[in-house]
């Protein structure tokens, strides 16, 4: 199936061997900006070099994404929220790396953009990142959940079949036209505490680009980001000191955390574990795709009233 790329504009075409697309959306999918700032670290630790533009006018809402003026030389220059692309060679593969915001308008136009540049350049498998709010702590590893479309892709990395029903973004999206269009895609998640959800997260993003190198079969740029950890542990246990409450919330998370896997998609053995559950109180979230963050203050905060003596 031919697909149409009028809205791309492209840069360079370049000779690519069957490269692989990794995708990262700011916005929704986004939390902490982890997926984003993967995708971004990407680029700059492999020079990428850009290979095309997909036009925002057809799939932006410029009133809640807006363009940015920037002064150059006494001049005045709009900068438009675009979806860039970049092209990088690495030891183990080439790459399209995409990265921009997640488009507001049709969706489905927008994917037959990307489906035309993986036609293009004979792209065989394509990785969409996302972050999610979600009940962990920032003292624990990254949990990173990986889903594939197809069978032979789950079994050969180790990778999940996604049972998720409910609200996507635009990396599912994205990943199910891949699928429908024969190709592999995979996504992959990482968890971010809720409660540093305006907290940039290095770790998260470090999280995604080793699952994504590994799945690439490329050893991973991390040490940029791993050297960013002790700054981010800095600034979320300084939002813990002003809080005591949250303390003690955390602490318990922790608890939660070393008993069992976030991202347990067995829903059998889930509710087998909250029968088990003899105080009931622990805080359950919507952990396979981002949750909506003002159900999640709300949770949060009624599980913290819960906790205060009577």
């Amino acid at each position: 199936m031919a697909h149409n790329s009028d809205h791309v504009r492209w840069i360079r075409t370049p000779e690519l061997r069957e490269p692989v697309i990794v995708a990262a959306f700011t916005g929704w999918n986004d939390a902490g900006d982890a997926a984003s700032n993967a995708v971004r670290h990407m680029v700059e630790h492999w020079q990428a070099t850009p290979l095309a533009e997909i036009d925002p006018e057809e799939f932006t809402d410029f009133a809640t994404v807006r363009p940015h003026v920037r002064l150059s030389d006494g001049s005045r220059r709009l900068m438009w929220p675009t979806v860039g692309l970049w092209s990088a060679t690495t030891p183990g593969a080439d790459l399209i790396l995409v990265l921009g915001p997640e488009p507001a308008l049709r969706w489905r136009a927008f994917t037959e953009q990307l489906l035309a540049v993986a036609e293009r350049f004979q792209v065989k498998t394509i990785i969409t990142l996302g972050a999610l709010l979600a009940d962990v702590s920032h003292r624990r590893d990254v949990q990173v959940l990986g889903t594939a479309g197809d069978d032979s892709t789950t079994d050969r990395h180790q990778l999940q079949r996604s049972r998720y029903e409910g609200p996507t973004g635009i990396v599912g999206v994205l990943g199910n036209a891949a699928t429908d269009d024969g190709r592999h895609a995979v996504s992959l998640w990482a968890a971010v505490p809720a409660y540093a959800s305006q907290v940039s997260s290095p770790i998260a993003a470090a999280a995604l680009v080793r699952r994504a190198a590994d799945i690439i079969g490329t050893p991973a740029p991390v040490l940029a980001l791993d050297a960013e950890a002790a700054a981010y542990n800095r600034a979320v246990e300084d939002l813990l000191a002003s809080d005591d409450e949250l303390t003690t919330f955390v602490d318990r998370l922790e608890n939660y955390t070393d008993e069992g896997d976030v991202f347990d998609t067995d829903d059998d053995d889930a509710d087998e574990d909250e029968s088990d559950d003899d105080d009931g109180e622990q805080l359950t979230l919507d952990t396979e795709t981002a949750t909506d963050p003002a159900s999640l203050i709300d949770e949060v905060e009624r599980f913290l009233r819960d906790q205060r003596p009577d």
